[in-house]
């Protein structure tokens, strides 16, 4: 009787760190449906920085997980970047390696394939 309590225990343990866990893994993923990652737009007025950034990103030629389209105004579909200066409504560096996205910059049809 006493090894089935501890099993359970263990068990009940085991589901608590899953559950605790979980949602900390899936916030790495890009929510293509709202085209965001980690609640930040992937869209919009975009600010490169050296430091402090919201998104590090890598430039790749292959697999990205998001084709960006530079455009110089109305960025509002997703993949659409518009660099600016000030005001931004995203900070990102841009990274050799450890990128929390991989982009790809493209010419047309921007977005998450």
């Amino acid at each position: 009787m006493k090894q089935s309590n501890r099993l359970n225990a263990i068990c009940l343990v085991v589901w608590a760190i899953f559950l605790f866990i979980q949602p900390l893994l899936a916030s790495d993923k890009i929510d293509s449906n709202n085209c965001t990652f980690k609640g930040h737009n992937l869209y919009g007025k975009i600010q490169f920085v050296n430091s402090f950034p919201d998104l590090k990103v890598q430039i790749v030629n292959s697999f990205p997980d998001i084709q960006v389209q530079m455009v110089n105004s109305f960025p509002s579909k997703c993949g659409q970047w518009q660099a600016v200066n000030s005001f931004p409504d995203l900070k990102v560096q841009i990274v050799n390696s450890f990128p929390d996205i991989k982009i790809q910059y493209v010419n047309s049809f921007p977005g998450i394939k």
